[in-house]
């Protein structure tokens, strides 16, 4: 149907590559385990908002503008990069109160906030752009009568998965995190270790090239 075929192993590929680890889980599992699994799973929507931009992008033929031109893949990427770092510099400077029994002093993010963060380290990193432009097609007939459609089925299949792996992401942080009663101290190590991640990750994108 719509030309697509060997949808089973799109599926299992799409499956595997979701499960690899990438900004979007490190945020997911620092959101859960800092504010709970309505936080991860807020990170989650919003990651899947993202990748729904993308897909829907590259289906009508507009992420194509990045695998061309040198100057929009660095704009995307350079904003990408600083907001990735955003990100870092917020979990760094995260602090312990002076006294032991004192919380961790982060202030918890509004959900719609997280949601928007999700949003935001997705749309905002042209490799994912590439990505759907160089792995989705690979499925589609090349005689295919409606490409376009047959795009956004295969999209929404992998956006789907990955939600659905996401949210399991989200919850198994929180259950780890209540049956570890994390104490302030390992929550700031949570917070400036997955800083650091970022950290690497925003500069990793920064010199990413364009092909």
């Amino acid at each position: 149907m719509f030309g697509i075929h060997d949808l089973a192993l799109f599926v299992v590929s799409g499956l595997l590559l979701n499960i690899m680890p990438g900004p979007d889980s490190l945020l997911i599992m620092t959101r859960s385990a800092t504010q709970g699994w309505r936080a991860g799973s807020a990170a989650a929507l919003g990651i899947g908002t993202g990748t729904f931009v993308h897909i829907v992008a590259a289906a009508l033929g507009l992420s194509a503008i990045l695998a061309t031109s040198a100057a929009a893949f660095t704009v995307v990427k350079l904003a990408g990069a600083a907001y990735i770092l955003y990100l870092a510099v917020g979990m760094l400077l995260s602090k312990r109160g002076d006294g032991v029994e004192k919380p961790l002093t982060v202030t918890p993010l509004p959900l719609r906030r997280i949601y928007a963060q999700g949003i935001l380290t997705n749309v905002l990193n042209p490799k994912v752009a590439l990505f759907f432009l160089a792995f989705v097609p690979q499925f589609i007939a090349a005689n295919a009568p409606h490409k376009a459609a047959a795009f956004l089925i295969l999209g929404a299949i992998f956006n789907i998965n990955g939600m659905l792996w996401c949210h399991a992401l989200a919850l198994f942080t929180a259950q780890a995190r209540a049956r570890l009663k994390l104490n302030p101290a390992v929550t700031q190590w949570l917070n400036r270790a997955t800083g650091g991640l970022f950290v690497w990750l925003g500069v990793k994108l920064a010199l990413a090239k364009q092909h």
